[in-house]
């Protein structure tokens, strides 16, 4: 492999024109196949053959006019409208205002029913007979509420469930001082939510904006209410420029500096627009595109300060910059290639979870790392090609930056590993101790997918969550859905049995409230109903333990029910599929860990032809996940330091992390214990041999980390606080596992085994292919054949 990327990284010096031309191609030809096919970002997350998919299956094969469809894409709103200071919507004064609202909704664009809006849909006939003092939305209320309430007590039910079922499905609270107004997009103009324009969407933030303007509190959430906005440029601004900085400390160059991030930008570019060009013709979640930039920085970045960093070695080595283009790409590039296949095999093994919205973050992560490593390999030397001798020009005042590889140089990481020398169990020690306590709120981690109720305070679907638990409590944020099928017992005993199902829910420890809210029979027959909707609220919120608790119960007394009645039933509605999706990544966490940790052993079994040094590597990777897990436990579930309020961890950030950890691990174990390795084969002693490859190793892998830390904390600022929390995540892990993971506690640990660390089986030895990371096969000298146009001379000889 090292000699076939040596001739890639020298023709690629060679024939700069012709590589960066073609890298351009590739950018403009993408950018122009995403303005063309791109479509809007999905933000539902769905998982075929969990329970609550199979019951809106049948919702909407017996409901076809009333489900409505996916609950998670459906292009439907609702407005919240509330007094200041709890007094009454029902004043005339504040009749008045609310009626305004409710105007400026029917004003807006695409909506079906406008009419509807503020009527519940009650005939005119109804709305005349009420008090007429009142406002229709006034009126339309509580005509629904007595309604409802003479409907149950004709049919000989008790007035006061009646009453409290009314109360219930009411869109005015109790005290009368929030009122909730649910609407939707017509569907032959605005299919879904993602199909919402941003001139509907305009309009619904002028609503709120009337409704403030009256002295209201006005807020509104729902699918079609969402508004992921762009991305933005502060946090990716922040990486560029701290990686910029450390890449100008570490080569002493501000040339240097740049050449990493400017291959990065492109190949961010040509991964990020890839996903849109084909969110065309796949689903691909809102929060795809930003993991690929997240990752595509970090590693094209990473990957390009590998290689350069070798080449300013080489090129002190020969006159022939082709050559030491060469060198430097077969040498480290090697490294590079292997490091850039871990991450993207830890990232394609995510797609046999079985999960589709995971598989497609995951291959456009991992196309992200494809991309950055042919781009490091090619691109990277031809702009060495273009810049020939001013590839380091632009010298740092005040940064002497010498070669590591110089003789009689001593650096900072050659010393430091000499200290740790002296007393390795302090390092060792320190270093599980500080991570196993940072790991230790692991164990109260609760997963759960973005929501309402978990976005920032003052963005509006969290005003809306929080208006409508203050006026309905906080089940009114959580409802659960439970499809009553009863076509398999007589039709006689059916209603019997959708009134026993509620009654069942409503005797269960956390429900506020159960009734059968819709049959599919006939109005004026009964009979014909064989499926009934339940609605349950909950006492408590969608993200409650409790919620979750009262979902297994209510699907664990399934059986029971149908033994008593021969009916069954299944529970869907928003909250189930979030949980039921929830439940399905957490236990997808544990054999994909196993898959990963497996195949950290093997692969650098592979390379550094030792069993101890892949297993105490896979036990370091372990032992920083699981740091990483319960730091962004302490600071983002239980509000530690104030950074967010608590809530539960997003369902697919453990598993993602993994993936990610993994890759970049292993990138600094290989940077790293490589270069112990081939001074220990070299004759060193295994002690020099750590301190070798700390010598030489440590600068580019401290360099590393702080670019990828700063590139993925930068994240941490965004707005959304599912993607602060996987900024802080990614960057805490490649913390944890750099800075102690491979620089203390690998080290400390290889000081005390000595020659063990290195030990293998020589039949083992025999069946492993060898993999040449740092190049020993590499010719000494270039290929024979015509002089490098670019030095002007023949190949010089490498030494």
């Amino acid at each position: 492999m090292a000699s076939f990327l040596y001739r890639v990284g020298r023709g690629s010096f060679r024939r700069w024109p012709l590589v960066i031309g073609a890298w351009l191609a590739v950018l403009a030809v993408v950018g122009g196949l995403a303005a063309a096919f791109s479509a809007p970002a999905s933000s539902t997350f769905s998982i075929p053959g969990i329970p609550s998919e199979r019951a809106q299956t049948l919702l909407t094969e017996r409901f076809p006019s009333e489900s409505g469809g996916d609950p998670q894409t459906a292009p439907t709103f609702t407005v919240v409208i509330a007094t200041a200071d709890s007094t009454p919507l029902t004043s005339a004064e504040n009749q008045e205002k609310v009626a305004r609202v409710l105007d400026a909704i029917r004003d807006i664009p695409g909506l079906a029913a406008p009419t509807a809006v503020g009527t519940l849909g009650l005939p005119a006939e109804a709305l005349d007979g009420g008090d007429p003092g009142d406002r229709p939305w006034v009126t339309a209320v509580r005509a629904q509420s007595d309604g409802l309430i003479d409907q149950t007590t004709a049919a000989g039910g008790d007035r006061a469930q009646a009453e409290k079922d009314a109360a219930t499905v009411s869109p005015l609270s109790p005290d009368e001082s929030v009122y909730s107004v649910r609407a939707g997009f017509d569907t032959a103009g605005t299919p879904s939510a993602v199909d919402v324009t941003d001139e509907q969407r305009e309009a619904l933030r002028a609503v709120a904006a009337t409704g403030e303007d009256l002295g209201l509190e006005v807020a509104y959430n729902g699918p079609a209410a969402q508004d992921m906005g762009g991305i933005g440029f502060t946090s990716e601004i922040i990486g560029i420029v701290v990686a910029l900085i450390v890449l100008a400390i570490t080569f002493g160059s501000i040339a240097a500096a740049g050449l990493p991030i400017v291959t990065a930008i492109v190949g961010v570019g040509i991964a990020v627009l890839s996903v849109h060009a084909l969110s065309g013709t796949i689903e691909v979640n809102d929060t795809t595109p930003i993991l690929a930039t997240m990752l595509g920085l970090a590693v094209a970045i990473d990957y390009s300060l590998f290689i350069a960093s070798r080449y300013k070695h080489e090129i002190r080595l020969t006159d022939d910059r082709s050559h030491a283009a060469g060198r430097a790409v077969g040498t480290a590039g090697s490294a590079v290639v292997f490091a850039g296949l871990t991450v993207f095999i830890a990232l394609v093994a995510l797609t046999v979870v079985g999960i589709p919205f995971l598989s497609v973050m995951a291959l456009a992560a991992a196309g992200a790392v494809v991309v950055s490593v042919l781009i490091a390999l090619t691109l990277l030397p031809a702009l060495f090609g273009a810049l020939k001798g001013r590839a380091f020009s632009g010298k740092v005042p005040g940064v002497t930056a010498p070669d590591p590889e110089d003789e009689g140089v001593h650096t900072a990481g050659e010393r430091f590993a000499k200290a740790m020398r002296a007393k390795p169990w302090i390092g060792l020690a320190g270093g599980i101790v500080v991570l196993a306590l940072l790991a230790v709120p692991v164990g109260s981690m609760r997963l759960a997918l973005p929501s309402d109720t978990t976005m920032d305070r003052g963005t509006p679907a969290r005003d809306a969550s929080d208006l409508l638990e203050r006026g309905f409590g906080p089940g009114a944020n959580a409802p659960l859905l439970a499809i009553v099928d009863a076509t398999g017992i007589p039709a006689a005993d059916r209603a019997d049995a959708f009134q026993t199902a509620a009654g069942d829910f409503r005797a269960m420890d956390g429900v506020a409230n159960a009734q059968v809210v819709l049959t599919n029979g006939d109005p004026a027959d009964p009979l014909t109903a064989d499926t009934a909707q339940i609605l349950v609220y909950p006492s408590t919120g969608p993200t409650d333990a409790a919620t979750e608790d009262l979902l297994h119960t209510m699907r664990d007394h399934a059986g029971a029910y149908t033994a008593e009645t021969g009916a069954d039933y299944g529970i869907t509605g928003l909250t189930a599929i979030q949980s039921d999706v929830s439940e399905r990544l957490s236990d997808a966490l544990v054999p994909y860990l196993a898959i990963v940790v497996g195949l950290a052993f093997l692969l650098l079994m592979l390379v550094f032809r030792s069993i101890v040094v892949p297993l105490t590597a896979a036990l370091g990777f372990l032992l920083s996940v699981l740091a990483t897990l319960g730091a962004t436990v302490a600071i983002f579930q239980w509000g530690w330091f104030g950074m967010i309020e608590g809530n539960p961890i997003i369902s697919f950030l453990p598993i993602i992390l993994i993936g990610l950890v993994f890759g970049l691990a292993m990138d600094y174990q290989v940077f790293l214990v490589s270069r112990m390795r081939e001074a220990y084969s070299h004759g060193e002693s295994a002690s020099d041999a750590v301190v070798h490859g700390y010598k030489y190793g440590a600068r580019v892998v401290s360099a590393a980390a702080v670019i990828m830390i700063s590139v993925f904390g930068g994240f941490i600022l965004m707005d959304l606080a599912f993607i602060k929390t996987m900024g802080f995540a990614l960057a805490a892990a490649v913390f944890f596992d750099a800075f102690v993971v491979r620089m203390v506690i690998m080290p400390s640990l290889m000081y005390l085994i000595g020659d063990r660390a290195w030990w293998l089986p020589r039949w083992l030895d025999r069946l492993l292919p060898r993999v040449d990371i740092e190049g020993e096969k590499l010719a000494a000298q270039a290929p024979a054949g015509e002089a490098d146009p670019a030095a002007g001379r023949e190949p010089a000889p490498a030494r």
